[in-house]
């Protein structure tokens, strides 16, 4: 089992409120159904403990987790390809005509239907965390199109849900640079050894680091010239690394040693307990690390407010003045 590795937040409207139970109910509605032989993609909700029949939506310590299964079948584009060749030339060759691009396609799905009964499938888990406290939703993904199928389907199936990506006074982008030029993160915060620049002239040049100090004249030179940093690697609290990025996503997440020292005793219960342990400790970290980073970038925005002007920072662009297959983590 894992924890949470990459995050997309939202924040979930005032209007909302159901009960666990409700909640339970909702997503019985959309249970995953595996594929059918001649079908493409399945996906809705799962057990989070990977028990069959079990619950879809678990609390743990107030906090609610689930999980989104997307099972989906894929055939070698070379092989498509061939044999709606080698069904082309057969026409050709009966009827002494080339099939058009309409009979193309269709030849194309034919082969396709006829085949998915005998493709691979593939599954990807997505976890998903709701703190009804904080009115906060959590979803393990980096991909912003699964993300929203994810909450597409969390909108099919919850009666009166609705949600907004949290986003923050000051652009990700804008703070990055001032904590890159100043070297003075946030309170709390550390700068690590990663990070990329990217310039918003016509070039699209692209500076990345890697396990390399950032404190050096040639970041600041790269900044001072026109290059904003896209991500940067964190540490919250000698407790939480991560990377932060110019969206507002966090990324490449690592609970740190420490973090182990709070977490439940084991009470000999196995898989179930690791499931208790590790989602404590992913809820509970994340839980203090994302506000705080949103206070680093100048609180969070409200609901309906518009977003500041990328250049209303001064020309340091100070933050004191103006986020192959998802890993699933239960």
């Amino acid at each position: 089992m894992s924890v949470f590795k990459n995050v997309i937040v939202y924040r979930i409207e005032a209007t909302w409120s159901q009960s666990l139970d409700q909640v339970e109910q909702g997503l019985a509605t959309q249970r995953f159904v595996p594929c059918s032989p001649s079908q493409e993609k399945a996906a809705g909700w799962v057990e989070p403990r990977g028990q069959e029949h079990g619950p879809l939506a678990e609390s743990v310590a107030g906090q609610w987790l689930l999980e989104y299964m997307v099972e989906t079948k894929t055939l070698p584009a070379s092989v498509v390809r061939r044999k709606v060749d080698e069904r082309a030339a057969q026409i050709e060759a009966t009827t002494g005509r080339k099939p058009g691009k309409k009979e193309k396609k269709e030849l194309k799905e034919e082969v396709t239907h006829e085949l998915l009964p005998l493709a691979f499938t593939r599954h990807a888990r997505v976890a998903v965390w709701i703190d009804p406290a904080a009115r906060r939703l959590v979803v393990n993904s980096s991909n912003a199109a699964r993300a929203d199928e994810v909450v597409t389907s969390l909108v099919k199936s919850l009666d009166g849900f609705a949600v907004a990506l949290v986003n923050s006074q000051v652009e990700p982008a804008a703070a990055m640079s001032e904590w890159l030029s100043s070297q003075e993160p946030p309170a709390g915060f550390t700068i690590d050894r990663e990070c990329e620049l990217k310039a918003t002239d016509e070039s699209k040049a692209v500076v990345r680091y890697a396990k390399h100090p950032l404190d050096i004249d040639e970041v600041r030179e790269h900044i001072a010239a026109g290059k904003r940093p896209t991500r940067l690697a964190m540490t919250w609290d000698d407790r939480v690394s991560f990377e932060l990025t110019e969206g507002l996503q966090i990324r490449k997440i690592v609970f740190l040693e420490g973090t182990l020292d709070d977490a439940p005793a084991a009470s000999g219960k196995g898989k179930e307990d690791d499931f208790d342990a590790n989602a404590a400790i992913a809820t509970g970290e994340l839980g203090q690390l994302v506000p705080e980073l949103l206070d680093a970038l100048g609180g969070e925005m409200k609901l309906g407010t518009a977003a500041a002007a990328p250049a209303a920072a001064p020309a340091k662009a100070g933050a004191e003045e103006a986020l192959v297959d998802e890993s699933a983590p239960f």
